[in-house]
């Protein structure tokens, strides 16, 4: 959880308080979701946020292994 919870950090830079307004968070639910996440606003947002959270998870646990091993790459070039 804490994983995930420092990805929107992240990426909701700017949209902290209104992620659905976020132009990245957007792309990111509409390439995953297709017509689903059209037209976001908060409501839609949580409940969509709230139904695919495994997924969401699972994403955020490859994006920190991703991380984990770019920055090994780097200390070891």
């Amino acid at each position: 959880m804490l994983k995930t919870l420092g990805y929107y950090w992240n990426v909701a830079r700017g949209y902290r308080f209104k992620p659905w307004k976020s132009p990245y968070l957007r792309w990111r639910f509409e390439t995953f979701l297709g017509p689903e996440a059209a037209n976001l606003d908060a409501r839609k947002f949580l409940r969509l946020s709230w139904k695919y959270r495994a997924n969401m998870m699972s994403f955020v646990d490859w994006a920190a292994e991703r991380r984990r091993v770019q920055r090994d790459a780097r200390r070891h070039a």
